[in-house]
């Protein structure tokens, strides 16, 4: 890796962070097109090295959480609980099964770009709105554990960080941003490490680019860490209105990706 290359890379990881850590999206899904098409990691190396950048920039964001008290709950528990055994079922179909990302790209964009749009419409018209709504009570228990086990085996595969499929899902069935958010980051976190060593370890006995580029991924990593510290401190100041309004966005923005690379 070259100085200039890392210099991107920690910028890339940095700026996509500052935006996306306060709704609980680590910016992964953002950074993974531009490690394949600015920066060259070829896949499934891709995947791993993403998982990285998960690894590095997560303790940014979790230890803003943890002093304002954001991590305590049943939800993380819960998320982590799903997501962990997801993403090692996922890494061992990424390495052995390559299933084609066509169809995953089709699955999220038609996930999150009605959903993104629902979040965004339904925040405008709430915030239009002169009495206070309610939020719904939200998933059960079982439901949340596996929603975030079917997200796990996703971000193994794909080297997503779960956060921007978790993150609209729960708050787009009535969770607050302020709630979601800290479990979000920190089941992204636990999970990008038991992939990246998942990955690690099947890299020992499978031949082709498998183990993560760790001077990119660090690289990114330290851009993410301090954005993503940055970014969880923004999170109390910003209303709720304004936190969902980012989160639909950033879904919107995420599903018109991935349909665009289905286009090409």
């Amino acid at each position: 890796m070259t100085w200039s290359t890392g210099l991107v890379g920690f910028a890339a990881g940095l700026l996509i962070s500052v935006v996306t850590a306060p709704v609980g999206v680590s910016g992964a899904v953002f950074l993974l097109p531009v490690q394949v098409s600015v920066l060259g990691v070829p896949s499934p190396a891709v995947t791993p090295t993403n998982l990285l950048y998960n690894v590095v920039a997560g303790p940014g964001a979790l230890l803003r959480h943890h002093r304002s008290g954001g991590l305590r709950g049943p939800l993380t528990r819960l998320l982590v609980l799903g997501t962990v055994p997801g993403v090692v079922v996922g890494a061992v179909i990424r390495v052995f099964a390559v299933p084609g990302p066509s169809v995953f790209r089709l699955l999220i964009a038609v996930l999150l770009l009605p959903l993104g749009g629902w979040l965004c419409l339904r925040t405008l018209h709430r915030a239009a709105r002169t009495a206070p709504a309610r939020d719904s009570p939200g998933m059960s228990p079982r439901a949340i554990t596996r929603l975030a086990m079917a997200v796990g085996v996703a971000g193994g595969i794909y080297g997503i960080g779960g956060g921007s499929l978790l993150g609209p899902i729960l708050v787009g069935r009535g969770m607050p941003v302020a709630k979601v958010a800290p479990a979000a980051l920190a089941a992204t976190f636990v999970t990008s490490v038991v992939g990246a060593g998942t990955y690690a370890l099947l890299s020992l006995t499978t031949t082709g680019d498998i183990a993560p580029y760790w001077s990119l991924g660090l690289a990114c990593g330290l851009g993410g860490l301090c954005g993503g510290y940055l970014g969880a401190r923004l999170q109390p100041r910003l209303p709720e209105t304004a936190l969902k309004l980012l989160l639909g966005v950033l879904a919107l923005g995420i599903g018109g990706l991935y349909a665009v690379q289905i286009l090409r």
